[in-house]
């Protein structure tokens, strides 16, 4: 059999694609187990490649968090996009809320990945938590704006306290009784907002 018909032989995997099943592999690892508990060791035996292929693509396992975070916050930047309806920011927020509730009662849900992250590293200007900060700036500025479209007259105070009980939601997922979180935190939500909206009349 020649060459042009063997399909036997194996494929040799191209730089990205070790690229990506390393992060996978990380994405479940750092996700599931946590990131310090996690050792570059057991992504290499994950993966099934060498210690000299997986330091070619990540000189450090620092490198390696960084990359998982950030393919993390790409997620969830294309997730809480496709909730917002926009005008709605009411619809937007419930469906943010409902989401999140759905997610708290998925197998293997583990709370935000950011906020365990940051739990894990204590020093502020250590490239994860850079990250980490980058992503929730991002979040904050998502909230902020849902705020502002809602009237609300101090849109960054409403976008942080938002922001709080998403964050609440999500611990609470993870720790507390998930089948509660959707409901529970989209009518916080609500009357986050609907307070906004009592005291900017107030001071008409």
């Amino acid at each position: 059999m020649n060459a042009e018909t063997d399909d036997s032989a194996p494929r040799k995997r191209t730089g990205s694609e070790t690229r990506d099943r390393i992060l996978t592999a990380a994405n479940e690892l750092f996700y599931a187990q946590g990131i310090r508990a996690t050792s570059a060791d057991r992504i290499i035996e994950r993966v099934g490649i060498t210690k000299v292929t997986f330091y070619r693509h990540f000189r450090t396992k620092s490198d390696l968090v960084v990359a998982y975070l950030e393919q993390q916050a790409e997620g969830e930047k294309q997730w809480m996009r496709s909730v917002r309806h926009q005008g709605d920011p009411e619809g937007s927020l419930k469906t943010l809320a409902t989401q999140i509730g759905e997610a708290s009662c998925s197998p293997g849900f583990r709370g935000c990945a950011f906020l365990n992250a940051a739990a894990e590293f204590a020093d502020v200007d250590d490239p994860v938590r850079t990250t980490v900060a980058a992503h929730r700036d991002w979040m904050l500025e998502e909230f902020t704006d849902l705020a502002r479209e809602a009237g609300a007259a101090d849109a960054p105070a409403v976008g942080r306290q938002l922001m709080l009980l998403r964050d609440g939601g999500m611990v609470n997922g993870y720790l507390g009784e998930p089948t509660e979180v959707g409901a529970s935190l989209g009518a916080t939500f609500l009357a986050v907002l609907g307070d906004a909206r009592t005291v900017d009349a107030s001071r008409a």
